[in-house]
């Protein structure tokens, strides 16, 4: 005689197919983040290929009481897309759902299936002469869906918005295995609840993402890519109002990179160091249009330099120049750089607040771990997003103690909320800042959420105890907000 889960593996082999069925024994990376901070064994693995088998896949877990949790590209860095352990869940991968559907260039639309990733739907959209506006470095990797998931951000942020204003709409399959169809290329319908911004943003907890319609834009195929070397790191905001001035449509990435993390991606990659000048911090930006933009990248930098605003500036000829600048950029992240562990922030303040945030980050740090402490920031800064790490030291190997982690990262979220920001600026909350969001909203807005989980998922079937509606209420049911 089988066991529950014995036979929802047969049904869900059944309703997959050999091609949609993965032995947990034979895919151990989908298991645990690349951090190796997060990890649980699910029932089954399966990967589904259509819409239909989603359902079957959604009914059959509904009835025998399974989880589902849904990974995408496995690029989460809240934990949010590995199984859970707190009950039985079965893992879903969209590895399989990698159709590009249909390319409007005349609507500016591209529908697409969830698991296609960032990198696929940007040559789609070159390949007719237009342009996606979602990018960053995991782009090869990430999906659709994880970052509807997340609603992600990245490098063009500043031109093109978050993952939700890429958004058109979406399709999803429900906990009752019912599907919602807003696959509306309409970019104006004003009936009612406007229902795909549930799903953006909601961390695969209100249902599973199958198809997206995604907005285009007119491919630009003229850039500059400037990197300049700061005199002070205080000087970045009037540098933002400089260029916002001269082309703020053109504007498409404004980037904060630290000396540490320059010469760390010389060391690791072998990147080329951009210029001879050396100073703490570093600009990286860029100007983009529809014709070219050379007179406008060096004439802000030119005034920029005669204002004491940059000490030395180069802007990539060719594109060689701008590939190595925008791999500097993407290997930043220390974890991998450096292989290192200390506290860990994706946290956005308002964006005249950056350099404030930044100082007085490393002003805590010091308080609490000592002058050696290494405050290691780089961002996004037009948006006011900073990934920010606290470290022991950024020498190789090298760990902070946990209880000092903890401390740091209570006393770096309060500075946060201080300041007006979010402890999760575009990473999601997943598992990882359930306990420290808590600080961040009301008992109200906490409430209003779990009420939309419930009428949605009442069985609490997908994603279980991830995200924003998980988080306890405050102790002073205060929040912050």
């Amino acid at each position: 005689m089988t066991t529950g889960h014995d036979q929802l593996r047969a049904t869900l082999r059944d309703a997959v197919g050999s091609a949609g069925w993965l032995e947990v024994s034979d895919a151990p990376g989908m298991v645990v983040d690349f951090r190796g901070i997060y990890s649980g064994q699910p029932v089954a693995i399966v990967r589904p290929g259509t819409v239909d088998e989603v359902r079957a896949v959604v009914r059959a877990c509904a009835a025998a009481g399974v989880a589902i949790v849904t990974q995408g590209g496995h690029t989460s860095l809240s934990g949010g897309s590995v199984p859970t352990d707190d009950r039985p869940s079965v893992l879903l991968s969209t590895s399989r759902m990698t159709r590009i559907e249909s390319i409007d260039p005349a609507r500016y639309t591209i529908t697409v299936e969830a698991g296609c990733t960032i990198e696929q739907v940007q040559q789609a959209a070159a390949a007719v002469d237009r342009q996606l506006g979602m990018d960053w470095g995991a782009r090869g990797t990430a999906t659709v869906g994880g970052a509807v998931s997340t609603n992600a951000g990245g490098l063009n942020v500043l031109r093109y918005g978050p993952t939700r204003d890429s958004v058109v709409g979406l399709e999803a399959v429900l906990a009752d295995g019912e599907v919602f169809d807003g696959l509306r290329a309409l970019r104006k319908d004003n009936t009612g609840y406007d229902l795909k911004h549930l799903f953006i943003g909601g961390e695969g907890s209100l249902g599973i993402v199958t198809r997206v319609v995604l907005k285009l834009h007119p491919r630009q195929d003229h850039h500059r890519t400037f990197f300049a070397a700061l005199v002070e790191l205080e000087n970045v905001h009037d540098l933002y109002d400089r260029a916002c001035a001269l082309d703020h449509a053109g504007l498409t990435a404004f980037e904060l990179v630290p000396e540490a993390g320059v010469a760390g991606t010389i060391e690791s990659f072998g990147v080329a160091r951009p210029m001879a000048t050396r100073s703490d911090w570093y600009l990286l930006g860029r100007f983009s249009g529809t014709s070219p933009v050379d007179d406008t990248a060096t004439t802000f930098l030119s005034e920029a330099v005669e204002a004491g605003l940059l000490l030395d500036a180069v802007v990539a000829d060719t594109a060689a120049q701008e590939e190595n600048l925008w791999v500097l950029r993407d290997e930043l992240p220390p974890e991998t750089l450096f292989d290192v562990k200390g506290a860990k922030f994706d946290a956005a303040v308002p964006i005249d607040r950056v350099a404030d945030y930044q100082r007085a980050a490393e002003a805590v740090a010091a308080e609490l771990c000592g002058d050696e402490a290494v405050v290691y920031a780089f961002g996004h800064l037009g948006d006011g997003n900073l990934h920010l790490y606290v470290n022991a030291s950024l020498e190789r190997g090298s760990r902070m103690d946990p209880a000092r982690v903890d401390e740091v990262q209570a006393a770096i979220d309060r500075l946060t909320w201080e300041m007006g920001g979010t402890v999760s600026a575009e990473h999601g909350v997943g598992q990882e800042l359930l306990d420290r969001v808590a600080g961040q909203k009301s008992a109200v807005e906490l409430a209003m959420m779990r009420r939309v989980k419930a009428a949605l998922d009442p069985d609490d079937l997908f994603n279980p105890g991830r995200g924003a509606h998980c988080a306890p209420v405050a102790a002073d049911d205060g929040g912050t907000t």
